[in-house]
């Protein structure tokens, strides 16, 4: 039996939402230059050299899939998943299907940003809702979710308005990001070779159930760059959140396939 299975109704809000949002029409044979990553600090434009987008086509849509596991508290086993998402950057959308199992009972789940509001539902068995998040607090957290997507996952879109830049020192930047009424914050650091190696933001919660929820610092450490379709991305992260008892890990990632201005998804 496959481990992980579908939930045709998730599915199917998946698909609905991404072709929608695919209906508008991009340019891609305007390419990134020099030009675009003026504004830049050193640090993100040596980053935006380093993966590789430099001289491609800008990136205005994307597709991702991950597999990895995820757990709800310390206390708690791993629980793998697989994942797939469609981010889109104007307006600024996330479609993000995941399924999992959890002691044999498929669980699956939903999270859409769009029009400045996100949602994230979660289902076991596709029938019992577990999770339904919704309000200020997701609206804000996703928001700090779509830049980190575009930081690790498309780094061609760091040349975005929206985003303010503050060099810190030769390898730290602070970011922020304004999404309509939204603004994030968010610190970026880089090592030696010009690689994104983390990214720390205080205005994203934890929760658990939707109803609750609990601000913390959150950190998402990338490690092992590799090739993806000619560009340059890490290939493994983790989701941490800093506790005032300590770190605590809740998500871990294993990047499988990145396509940049895809055709249908």
């Amino acid at each position: 039996m496959e481990l992980l299975v579908y939930s045709q109704g998730f599915m199917k809000q998946y698909k609905t939402e991404s072709r929608i949002a695919t209906t508008q029409k991009v340019d891609t044979t305007d390419l990134l230059t020099e030009k675009d990553m003026k504004h830049l600090p050193s640090i993100v434009r040596e980053y935006l050299y380093y993966t590789g987008s430099v001289g491609k086509p800008k990136v205005h849509h994307f597709h991702v899939e991950f597999d990895g596991a995820i757990r709800k508290n310390e206390n708690q086993g791993w629980m793998k998943f697989r994942s797939m998402q469609n981010n889109f950057i104007e307006p600024a959308t996330r479609i993000f299907y995941i399924k999992a199992r959890k002691m044999g009972i498929p669980a699956t789940g939903i999270h859409l940003y769009k029009n400045e509001t996100a949602i994230m539902k979660i289902k076991m068995a596709g029938m019992i809702t577990v999770v339904d998040a919704k309000g200020q607090q997701m609206d804000q957290g996703e928001t700090v979710t779509v830049f980190n997507d575009m930081c690790f996952m498309a780094p061609a879109t760091l040349i975005d308005k929206r985003i303010e830049w503050q060099e810190v020192d030769s390898f730290t930047v602070n970011a922020r990001f304004s999404n309509g009424h939204i603004s994030i914050s968010a610190t970026l650091f880089f090592n030696a070779k010009g690689e994104l190696v983390n990214f720390t933001s205080n205005d994203r919660f934890e929760t658990s159930d939707g109803i609750e929820y609990r601000n913390y610092p959150w950190i998402t450490p990338v490690y092992e760059y590799r090739k993806f379709n000619g560009y340059r991305l890490a290939s493994r992260a983790e989701a941490i959140y800093r506790k005032p008892d300590g770190d605590f890990c809740y998500g871990q990632f294993a990047l499988k396939k990145v396509e940049y201005n895809f055709i249908n998804h």
